[in-house]
This record gives structure tokens, C-alpha cells and sequence, in this order.
């Protein structure tokens, strides 16, 4: 999916055949009906944004703005100043007046990405933000006012942080009106083939290719996958994969995972590199010679393949049809 295409997805334009996913989308609808706040859980690269983004969607809101922000790995200061905005002049550098995120997503939707990577003090100011819609830009004294509906999201556990001391339990109550928890991609295997060929047809159309098939193999390899990376890492594979589709099919070897691409023979071509010839083959002539250097070649690739047929015609640049045949007159 495109960015502009998720910019404007839709709630009910999500489709899952996993109980988990359906429970989850049950309760974004709910939530879409509503203006209250909304936590939604889930591992890295589930799609908390996307949820998100459907829920403002589908919403009385969806005129509004939606506005993302990531609140982690930031200076408080600078966070500070993110969120609620500077005056011109309120420090070193700040050369014009700054609306921050509260004030930009005011009428519509302010998202808040791994809340749990706040330090107490944003966390405090977030606070009194969340609860009452008031806060002042960095440098002024003068309080502004937000109706921002508040979604915010992470991968960690926030009770568990509360217990430990490092989230406080009064911000955690005010953001967890209703909450949402996205199942792990290895999780939906019922929704692996559908979300796959969604993503091969924008990632086809974005490289500008044509894909009409994928090979049985090359689409066991990707549901065996267990996808820790969730919906990034398979966005990110099968754009890679089509790096190495050369034709309008997927095969098997096309499909590189980032363990695959970090070996030293892992990248592969659909062109075959010759074998190296038995001894003394390079120094033969004429006809009879190349019709054995073609059973030897054939020889060697189905050998390196341990005799699979379908990987060994993929190699070499055949239908496995013509493998056989050639494998016959072989013998």
C-alpha cells in the first residue's frame, strides 16, 4: 500500500479472516463512533499507524487533520517543543514562531507513537494536555487550547512500566480509554496470501513491472516465513524480491530475506553462470563437444540442487518440461 493509498484507508476496507484481527477491527469501528482516546498495542511493524489512520478515517474527525508524531529518542526540550510548540526568540536558534502538534491537530486527530519512550518530565506535560486540552508554546505564558482526539500506541507493556516506576499511572488511564492489540503477523496465517498479493501489485506497479504469477515454491518460502518484523519486513521483502524478478514470475531464488542477503552467496541471478568445464573440456571443438558440455552443465545444476527439478529448470532458464527432456536424452 501506497502512502497516499493509506492516508486514506478506511476501516471497513480492511479485510482479515483471523478471529484476533477481527476482534481488533470490531472494536476500531467502536472507537471510530466515539471521540474518546484509544491505545493501541502491538509488536514493531504490525500497523499501529495504519490502524490509526483508518480509525481517524472512518470517523466524525476525518475532515480534520491527523497528525503523527514519535516520542521516542527526543530531548525533552526538543520534544518539549514538538508537541506544544515555541514562541520566536524562546531559545537559541528559534528564529520563528513554531505551531506545535497539539495545536495542528486541533478538530482532528493527534497520534502519539511509543509513548513509552517518554521521560517523566514529557510525560507530566503531556499529561495535563491530554486531560484538560491546555498547554503553552515554549516561551510564552499565554495557555492554548486543543480538542485533538488523542491515539497513541506501542510495542511495550505500560503496566509493567507503571510497576516498575518509569510510566505514570495517572497518563496511562487518561490514554487508555479503549484498547486495541494487533496480533502478530506470524499470528494471521489466514491473512498471509491475500495481504501478500496486495503488496506484490503495488510494489509491481511502483518498479513499474508486470507480475502475473508467483511460483508455488516461491510463495511456500514466504508463509513459512515467520515475519518478526510483522508488515514492514514484508513490505520491505517483497519490494526486494522484485529486485530480483526479471521476468513476469516470481520464483523461488527471488525471494531474499534479510538473513539470505547478508551471506556472501546469497545474491543469485536468473542468468546462470557456466560451470566450470571437466578437465580438459575448454580445449575440444566442434559439435559433439558442446551437446556434452550441455548434459555436463545440466549434470551440474541438478546435482548443486540435489535433483530438484523445478529449481534446476529455474536456473537454468527453462520450462521443466524441457529439463526432462533433456534429462532423458542424457541417460
Amino acid at each position: 500500500m501506497t502512502t497516499a493509498q493509506w492516508s486514506q484507508l478506511r476501516l471497513e476496507e480492511v479485510g482479515t479472516l483471523n478471529p484476533a484481527m477481527a476482534r481488533c477491527l470490531k472494536l476500531a469501528a467502536l472507537a471510530a463512533q466515539s471521540t474518546g482516546p484509544v491505545l493501541i498495542l502491538g509488536e514493531t511493524g504490525t500497523g499501529k499507524t495504519l490502524l490509526a489512520q483508518a480509525i481517524h478515517n472512518s470517523s466524525e474527525r476525518a475532515e480534520g487533520p491527523f497528525i503523527s508524531f514519535v516520542a521516542s529518542a527526543m530531548s525533552d526540550s526538543l520534544l518539549e517543543s514538538q508537541l506544544f510548540g515555541h514562541e520566536r526568540g524562546a531559545f537559541t536558534g528559534a528564529q520563528k514562531t513554531l505551531r506545535g502538534k497539539f495545536e495542528l491537530a486541533d478538530t482532528g486527530t493527534l497520534f502519539l507513537d511509543e509513548i513509552a519512550d517518554m521521560s517523566p518530565l514529557a510525560q507530566a506535560k503531556t499529561l495535563r494536555a491530554v486531560e484538560y486540552g491546555e498547554f503553552e508554546r515554549l516561551g510564552s505564558e499565554r495557555s492554548l487550547h486543543s480538542s485533538a482526539r488523542i491515539i497513541s500506541a506501542t510495542n511495550r507493556s505500560l503496566r509493567a512500566m507503571i510497576s516498575a516506576g518509569k510510566f505514570r499511572e495517572d497518563l496511562f488511564h487518561r490514554l487508555n480509554g479503549l484498547t486495541l492489540r494487533i496480533p502478530a503477523l506470524r499470528d494471521r496465517a489466514e491473512d498471509l496470501p491475500a495481504i501478500i498479493a496486495s503488496e506484490i501489485r503495488v510494489a509491481a506497479a511502483e518498479c513499474g513491472k508486470t507480475i502475473t504469477t508467483i511460483h508455488p515454491d516461491a510463495m511456500d518460502k514466504l508463509l513459512a516465513h515467520p515475519w518478526p518484523g510483522n508488515l514492514r519486513e514484508l513490505h520491505h521483502t517483497l519490494r526486494t524480491t522484485l529486485l530480483f524478478t526479471t521476468g513476469s514470475n516470481i520464483g523461488p531464488d527471488d525471494v531474499q530475506f534479510d538473513e539470505d542477503l547478508a551471506a556472501p552467496s546469497a545474491i543469485t541471478s536468473k542468468e546462470t553462470v557456466p560451470a566450470p568445464a571437466p578437465d580438459g573440456l575448454q580445449r575440444l571443438n566442434g559439435d559433439p563437444t558442446l551437446a556434452s558440455a550441455v548434459r555436463e552443465h545440466i549434470r551440474r545444476v541438478c546435482a548443486a540442487v540435489n535433483g530438484n527439478q523445478r529449481k534446476a529448470a529455474a536456473q537454468l532458464g527453462i520450462s521443466r518440461g524441457m529439463l526432462i527432456r533433456h534429462l532423458r536424452k542424457a541417460k
